[in-house]
């Protein structure tokens, strides 16, 4: 979920970070490179900023950033089955 400040104060009295701050990175698998794509788009288009990290292109793997308003990183990211498992080669 996505809460105002308002509303998370419900849930804890912990205080919330300054703008500007990272407190936490959250990966996200896709089953595919089109679907990283579409999800940073996404965010970027919903007040987000889409690459705040450069993107990571490691032909078995890819994947891109969006901080949300808050400053969280998310990071949406494909890597080949197969290779993940070690039944492929590393790519060139």
């Amino acid at each position: 979920m996505l809460l105002t400040h308002e509303k998370w104060q419900g849930f804890t009295t912990r205080p919330i970070c300054p703008p500007g701050s990272s407190e936490v990175s959250l990966a996200l698998g896709c089953a595919s490179r089109d679907e990283v794509n579409t999800l940073v788009e996404a965010g970027g288009g919903q007040g987000g900023t889409a690459d705040v990290n450069p993107p990571e292109d490691h032909g078995f793997m890819f994947q891109r950033t969006i901080a949300d308003p808050e400053g969280h990183i998310w990071e949406p990211f494909w890597m080949d089955a197969d290779f993940a498992s070690g039944d492929a080669p590393a790519a060139q």
